[in-house]
């Protein structure tokens, strides 16, 4: 009797807890992850939630549940492996690796001669597959069943069941969700707003779904006693659909997957304001219930099947083609023997085989890499004579433009993120709006105004607001019944000549309306608000306080590595793009800058780093800035490889020389960089004599669809003394961070580096790499396909998932060509061993990317050796 109720206690001591419905959708974000407005496009790993199983897993899951490929195609492979990209030595290599590792019964020797002509991806012959001998060598094995460990509801109810019409009702449900999710994220697109939009999207939907003609009159009279909170609705559908509690998780997580964009986007909403924090709960409970309503007539349904039936004819065709067996062979091996080679083929699938051939194609990747760098110090420039020190972005981009640069002139060129470490929201002249100018995984602390002369911001306002109000009303006039009658008579000339202009002469039609507007506006010269303002109905102040300008300064200095050898001339270098027509527009903007060009972040740290109460207080911390240097702030307009400059205060006699020679050197700079660039785009004369003037038709071009590759073709962020890598053509592939290990006794400079650069290096990396091996799933399709949605992304048509991704184009030279190599990111530090390991300890969430081969690593010792850790 006393072990009996031991065992009881006990049970109820390890009985799970019951979770809440909140608990279960904030889990059911791993398989999605947030998706920001198209207007501040950041990249973002689709997978960011998954990081805790291995990659292999993850694909394997989705593959299983989605049918998403997670690993290049065939054809993809092998046109890398026919342009020599892949070294068939490693191949070989991670096959005997895999045979290794795997358990099988079947000659050590018939197996590896099987998966080396399996390699090769040659198709089965249909005369082998269609013959009755097989399907007699078959018979035996039918009804034969893959092991399958994926959730049993990978997929909603309703992807299950068709309606009259052979429609699967899943079809019906996202057409449902997407016009209700359309209506409530409108950013002031539509003319009427969705009623009760300020109830949240569920009541919103509750109150307006018993009126849309989309459901049936008997679909909307049974929404007459349905739950008027989100959460009570979210069980009663799950009840109704008869899901166990123990699976609602996995189905919850089925219906994100199946709208991952509008999903994401939810998720984002929901973190951006207290008002909506609840969001994506609603978001789901509209879903459940809208399923509920259809699936209401077929209910109760029978079980889901969860296993998959093994393709053995196919499997052992492949036996006979691939592994050479004649069907009297095959005949001979006794039905044990016969099951062996078809567990071992069903084994050794597909999806195994291109796992292999990426692992290949990355390998081959970082034996290329580490023979291009050198970790002998090359005969760089001397940083006591240098002229000038230019600090880029780590943008990939920044990589051509600099090495160019270099070879120009006694310039020194430095490579760090683009936010220059400032915490900060911006806000230019003028503007109510501002906006977050630093990575999106962190939160802006400070807020930095342009600000003007009094009477100048308010002749300047009026200016701004002329424009501003001209196009509220052409907009207001476009959705107004009768006035939209009577716009095209008013706006048609005026709007034929802009299109004919842009079509024939797009260049100088962009120029002349650049310049007319410009003109017009005619903004008068600012400075920042760089004094410490404290709001009481703002998060954050404006300014930073007299250690805060220290501070920043100093952070941004020493991740430079800048502290000491000053150059006359310090050139602090933001990014931006300039393309024209362009809705993925800010994609190629500064990634470190939430989706902006970051140029305003260059000119606050250029401006801090010229207070002389902040070299006054460096000099304490032995950061002992010249007199004679002073610091400026550019842009690279990486479309077409130029440098603007934004501010330029007075210069010294030495500043104003180094000033003087990076002018000079420009236009050849220009030249050689854009001629280097323009050649990797498609239909390009690569003897162009005016690469300048061809990269500016690229940015002018409202029909352009590919202005700039943007970071395509991104593989590795090198972290290390430029030195390392200032003799190599790296080809725009690279990020490239400064890093002196010397100088970093606590590793805290190489922990922040790995912790901020770091994570969005492998989110833009992941991002190209979905976008280029599931493009219908990650991607978003065909640019001139699209539809701009409700002012916050993109559709195909009028009633697809809010994409996601990157374009067709960003990613791909033609329909069968990528020019996107979809490698996992490898970082390159250049330190000693017992760095790395003391990384690896103590940042666990980096140790488990590289365990679970979400990135990889390796590293350049002092010693010049090189070392994967992955």
């Amino acid at each position: 009797m006393v072990t009996s109720s031991v065992v009881k206690k006990d049970q109820a001591i390890t009985a799970p807890r019951k979770r809440s419905v909140e608990e279960i959708i904030q889990s059911s974000t791993r398989v999605i992850a947030p998706l920001w407005p198209i207007a501040t496009f950041a990249a973002r790993n689709p997978w960011m939630g998954l990081e805790k199983q291995s990659f292999d897993q993850v694909a394997q899951w989705l593959k299983h549940t989605r049918d998403v490929d997670m690993y290049p195609g065939a054809s993809m492979i092998l046109s890398a492996k026919e342009q020599g990209d892949i070294d068939e030595r490693f191949v070989t290599s991670r096959l005997k690796h895999w045979l290794r590792q795997s358990k099988y019964q079947i000659p050590k020797e018939t197996a590896e001669r099987f998966c080396q002509a399996a390699l090769t991806f040659e198709p089965l012959p249909k005369e082998i597959e269609d013959s009755p001998e097989l399907e007699k060598a078959a018979a035996p094995f039918a009804g034969m069943n893959e092991e399958d460990d994926s959730p049993e509801y990978g997929q909603p109810l309703s992807a299950h069941i068709e309606n009259d019409s052979g429609e699967r009702l899943i079809q019906t449900l996202d057409q449902h969700v997407i016009k209700w999710s359309k209506l409530y994220l409108d950013d002031s697109q539509a003319a009427w707003e969705m009623p009760n939009r300020d109830k949240g999207l569920y009541k919103a939907w509750l109150h307006l779904a018993k009126f849309d003609p989309g459901f049936s009159k008997k679909q909307r009279k049974s929404l007459s006693g349905w739950p008027e909170e989100a959460d009570a609705a979210l069980k009663e559908a799950l009840t109704g659909l008869n899901i166990p509690e123990s699976d609602w998780q996995d189905y919850v997580e089925g219906h994100l997957l199946s709208l991952p964009g509008w999903a994401g986007m939810m998720l984002w909403r929901s973190g951006q304001s207290a008002q909506e924090k609840t969001l994506l709960k609603e978001y789901v409970a509209v879903r459940l219930s809208i399923e509920w309503l259809l699936l209401k007539p077929f209910l109760p349904l029978e079980s889901v099947q969860t296993y998959k039936e093994v393709p053995v004819k196919k499997l052992i065709a492949s036996w006979m083609h691939w592994g050479e067996l004649t069907l009297e062979q095959w005949s001979s091996l006794s039905f044990s023997e016969q099951n062996d080679y078809i567990r071992f083929a069903s084994q050794f699938n597909d999806q195994v085989r291109r796992k292999l051939w990426l692992e290949a194609w990355e390998l081959t990747h970082e034996d290329r890499l580490r023979q291009k760098v050198s970790a002998e110090r090359a005969e760089a420039v001397d940083e006591k004579t240098a002229l000038a020190q230019l600090a880029f972005c780590i943008d990939v981009r920044s990589e051509p433009f600099r090495r160019q640069l270099e070879q120009a002139g006694p310039f020194e060129t430095i490579g760090i993120a683009g936010f220059f470490g400032l915490p900060i929201a911006t806000s230019e002249l003028g503007s109510r709006h501002s906006h977050a100018s630093l990575p999106v995984i962190l939160n802006p602390q400070h807020h930095i105004k342009e600000q003007a002369d009094k009477q100048e911001l308010t002749m300047y306002q009026d200016r701004k607001q002329t424009v501003e109000s001209l196009g509220s009303t052409f907009k207001t006039m476009k959705q107004s019944v009768v006035s939209s009658l009577l716009l095209p008579e008013l706006s048609g000339p005026w709007l034929s000549l802009q299109m004919a202009a842009r079509s024939f002469i797009p260049t100088r039609a962009d120029r002349f309306i650049r310049n007319l507007h410009q003109s017009w506006l005619r903004k008068p010269e600012t400075s920042l608000s760089l004094e410490q303002n404290q709001q009481k109905h703002s998060p954050v102040d404006i300014g930073f306080s007299d250690e805060e300008k220290v501070t920043y300064a100093e952070q941004a200095l020493r991740m430079m590595g800048l502290t000491k050898d000053f150059a006359p001339l310090v050139v602090i270098c933001g990014h931006g793009s300039h393309s024209t027509n362009n809705p993925y527009a800010s994609s190629l903007d500064c990634g470190a800058c939430g989706g902006a060009a970051g140029g305003f972040n260059a000119r606050v740290l250029a401006t801090l780093c010229n207070l002389p109460e902040v070299r006054e207080k460096l000099s304490m911390s032995g950061i002992h800035i010249p007199e004679e240097t002073v610091f400026v702030a550019a842009e690279h307009k990486t479309t077409v490889d130029e440098l603007h400059w934004i501010y330029v205060p007075a210069l010294s006699k030495e500043a104003k020389q180094a000033f003087d020679r990076i002018e000079e050197a420009m236009p050849n700079v220009s030249q050689k960089a854009n001629s280097e660039r323009l050649v990797q785009l498609p239909n390009i004369d690569s003897k162009s004599k005016h690469p300048v003037e061809e990269a500016h038709r690229f940015a002018d071009d409202w029909s352009e669809i590919r202005p700039e590759w943007g970071l395509a073709r991104n593989a590795a962020f090198i972290i290390g003394q430029r030195e390392l890598t200032q003799e190599s053509d790296l080809e725009g592939r690279a990020f490239l961070h400064n890093y002196d290990w010397t100088q970093d006794q606590e590793g805290s400079l190489l922990a922040n580096i790995i912790a901020g650069p770091g994570t969005v290096t492998q989110w833009i990396n992941l991002q190209y790499y979905a976008s280029t091996v599931a493009p219908h799933f990650y991607g978003s399709g065909n640019k001139t396909t699209q539809t701009v949605t409700s002012g916050i992304g993109v559709m195909q048509g009028n009633a697809s998932d809010l994409l996601a991704g990157l374009p067709w184009q960003s990613v791909m030279k033609s329909d069968d060509e990528a020019y996107h190599s979809p490698l996992r990111l490898l970082i390159v530090i250049q330190s000693p061993d017992d760095y790395i390991e003391r990384l690896l300890n103590a940042d666990k969430s980096f140790s488990e990317k590289v365990k679970n081969g979400w990135i990889r690593l390796a590293s350049v010792n002092p010693q010049g050796g090189w070392r994967s850790w992955s």
